[in-house]
């Protein structure tokens, strides 16, 4: 058990993919088939004692909770000097294969950064050379100035539907300010993280008016002792549902083998979301 957090608690996940102890194995057969063991730590962290809340129906006190327990296991984990990379992630709903219903989120940390913050990471690398600026801060300019995909925002914090998107109420959460972090953020953006969670959440409640399934995380700075001035603090939310509570979006066949199809457009989906703000549906008089 490690030490909570008020009104959170955090432990250790037995059924964990990564573990801090294994014995290092390489396989490499003639630069066809590679495979190194990776080690790691997961953990659980729990929202709040009780069983019903999820983050729409939460209270700014108690989000502002739940950010600081991601910074202090983002700080706790990343302190560790073989940990390179610390990922939080919520998978919300049996759809997304939450198998407990309490409100939770995961953080895994890894010894290697994993696939998708390492691609990010090439990115945001190659367009800081080209254009000697940050690619999250130069693409929130630009949708901020167009305001056709932005979804929601406040201060501190934007959330849009990426013009890439794949699935159909796909979102991205930036924050305004170049921070590489959560850790990094400043008392006021850690309440307006608070808020912009709770903001884009009651809106998905409110798609379809029920629990919104989907799978979030946040990608930041690694934690290699690198300065990464490249890196912009973001979160991604991959809901899969599409016409109703019980159309799933499934990627097949073309999707699969070629490319992912649209089967709405991201300045849509941006303005449904838009207009579904204001009480959680399950609040409602």
């Amino acid at each position: 058990m490690n030490p909570g957090y008020a009104g959170t608690f955090v432990f250790e996940n037995d059924f964990a993919a990564l573990l801090p102890n294994v014995e290092e194995e390489r396989i490499r057969d003639r630069d066809l088939l590679i495979a190194n063991t990776e080690r790691g730590v997961c953990r659980v962290g729990c929202f709040s004692p009780r069983h019903d809340l999820t983050i729409p129906r939460m209270s700014a006190e108690e989000l502002r909770l739940v950010v600081e327990m991601w910074i202090g296991q983002y700080l706790e984990l990343g302190a560790i000097p073989w940990i390179q990379h610390v990922q939080v992630f919520e998978n919300r709903g049996a759809m997304m294969g939450a198998s407990n219903p309490h409100p939770h989120c995961q953080i895994w940390a890894n010894a290697h950064p994993p696939n998708q913050p390492s691609r990010e990471q090439d990115a945001f690398g190659e367009y800081i050379k080209a254009h000697r600026d940050c690619l999250l801060c130069d693409y929130l300019r630009l949708e901020l100035k167009e305001q056709e995909r932005i979804v929601c925002e406040n201060d501190a914090f934007s959330v849009l539907v990426p013009f890439w998107a794949v699935w159909p109420f796909e979102t991205l959460l930036i924050s305004k300010r170049h921070v590489g972090s959560m850790a990094e953020l400043n008392d006021g953006e850690r309440n307006l993280l608070a808020d912009i969670l709770k903001q884009l959440t009651t809106r998905y409640d409110n798609v379809f008016e029920i629990s919104f399934p989907y799978s979030m995380g946040f990608h930041q700075r690694p934690t290699d002792g690198e300065p990464h001035a490249e890196w912009h603090l973001h979160a991604h939310y991959y809901p899969p549902l599409l016409r109703s509570a019980t159309v799933q979006k499934f990627m097949v066949g073309y999707e699969m083998l070629g490319t992912p199809q649209r089967d709405i457009t991201p300045e849509s989906a941006a303005e449904r979301l838009r207009h579904l703000s204001g009480t959680h549906y399950r609040d409602r008089g």
